[in-house]
């Protein structure tokens, strides 16, 4: 109980708090026409974007524990294929400290984009499903709507990080077409997408504080 107050607290701070991404993941008020320049320092836009990571993460770890407790109490037992959808082949994951002093930042915002763009329409696709549960719990449906809003504004400041740090702008992923009329076949695809989601959230949030680390601790950057 302590453990969800403490969620609800931190979600109400980005959703209501001027200091914290709201609208987007991050905010250039005195951002040029071409929105080629930003005033916010680059400590700033990345201190927002990890915040950012951090909430979707803990939010979606949430939605898990939300969605287990409603299959649960329907006597439903569902096996997910992770090899599916958790691990998107188009983002090897360096598995030793050595691979990941290695990668470069070019890299790291590369991943940062295809994982979230990878899982903006699945998890769009989850909240409008949802909706047609007959016994989805109220505090899932909240959450699944806030991490499918926030991760398009969280993929909108890795864009502007991706040009402020390579002068590149966004990527361009395929989207994933999965339709099923079948009941369960549909349960267990909406669970897949959060069962494996939150996974990718965790990614995005290590990679985005060894990216904080490398661009403003530089040299003195010891993690990882």
């Amino acid at each position: 109980m302590k453990k969800t107050t403490v969620l609800q607290v931190c979600v109400a701070f980005v959703l209501c708090s001027p200091q914290v991404m709201t609208g987007s993941s991050v905010d250039c008020p005195d951002q040029d026409t071409a929105g080629t320049s930003c005033s916010i320092s680059m400590e700033k836009l990345l201190e927002r974007a990890v915040q950012h990571a951090e909430l979707i993460y803990r939010v979606s770890e949430e939605s898990k524990l939300l969605f287990d407790e409603m299959l649960i109490s329907n006597g439903m037992n569902l096996h997910i294929p992770e090899g599916n959808m958790c691990a998107p082949k188009t983002v090897p994951v360096p598995l030793s400290k050595s691979e990941i002093q290695q990668i470069s930042d070019k890299w790291i915002l590369h991943s940062l984009l295809i994982l979230a763009q990878f899982w903006i329409d699945p998890l769009a696709e989850v909240q409008a499903s949802l909706e047609n549960y007959e016994n989805a719990p109220s505090a899932l449906l909240t959450r699944s709507k806030w991490m499918s809003t926030k991760l398009m504004s969280l993929e909108q400041g890795i864009t502007v990080l991706n040009r402020q740090i390579l002068g590149e702008g966004s990527l361009t992923l395929e989207g994933l077409e999965e339709t099923s009329s079948n009941i369960l076949e549909t349960v267990r695809r909406d669970y897949s997408v959060i069962y494996c989601f939150r996974k990718d959230a965790h990614k995005m949030q290590t990679f985005l504080k060894l990216l904080k680390c490398r661009q403003i601790d530089k040299e003195n950057c010891s993690l990882f």
